[in-house]
């Protein structure tokens, strides 16, 4: 479904991902894992054009979309989740939720402000609740909720379970799990091994830019070293 070919990407003159690699299979979860600064909220950005490559090639759903506008890539089916949130903090959850509402698409769910609070029961006690008044986990509840509001075919997630509560991180497990019990494509940038080992199906690891390992938790359990090269603190 997404394929990252020899990507480049930079800030100003800082080189920053250096000749990535990496693919997610349709109907899959795979965790984009590595230590701070080790580059996956830029792959992210670079998978979504927000930061485009100076070489390389990123392939969605069999398409160049390297170079595409940002609001393009999603229409084609890249929903984007922000580690920053970036909710509308005086609109209501419901309001919310309309706003992030894009036309079904062919082959992919589509999402309705009852189906989401179904995964997200917090979100539906407090749908008349404006974003402010929310925690930081709901508030990231309801980030996911609005990018599905978009129906996306493949769902971004940038570190999902930083800063948040022990117990909201289960929930986001589950709600996770429950979104690739129906199908939906996830790549997940994270830190918490823990975590990505509960909801991944497949771990891609990078350090200063470059792919230092990709395969399933067991390859990676029968490589400790490399779990003490690049994810101990």
């Amino acid at each position: 479904m997404l394929e990252c070919k020899n990507i480049n990407s930079f800030y100003g003159k800082a080189h920053i991902l250096n000749d990535l690699c990496m693919s997610v299979d349709a109907g899959t979860v795979v965790s984009l894992l590595g230590r701070n600064g080790a580059g996956k909220t830029t792959t992210i950005k670079s998978i979504m054009q927000m930061v485009v490559p100076k070489t390389g090639q990123v392939t969605f759903l069999d398409r160049d979309i390297t170079g595409w506008p940002p609001h393009k890539v999603a229409r084609m089916g890249l929903g984007y989740v922000p580690e920053e949130r970036r909710i509308f903090t005086d609109l209501t959850i419901l309001e919310n939720l309309e706003v992030g509402r894009q036309p079904a698409r062919d082959g992919s769910i589509e999402w309705t402000i009852e189906m989401l609070f179904e995964i997200f029961p917090n979100l539906k006690e407090r749908r008349n609740n404006r974003g402010k008044e929310l925690s930081g986990g709901e508030q990231q509840m309801l980030t996911i909720a609005r990018t599905l509001m978009g129906n996306p075919k493949l769902l971004l997630l940038d570190e999902p379970s930083e800063g948040i509560a022990p117990v909201i991180v289960e929930q986001m497990a589950e709600t996770i799990l429950n979104l690739k019990a129906q199908g939906v494509t996830v790549l997940i940038s994270e830190q918490n091994l823990h975590f990505a080992r509960i909801v991944a199906d497949r771990a891609v690891i990078i350090e200063s830019g470059s792919l230092k390992f990709d395969g399933t938790f067991l390859d990676l359990d029968a490589q400790p070293e490399i779990q003490g090269a690049y994810l101990s603190v």
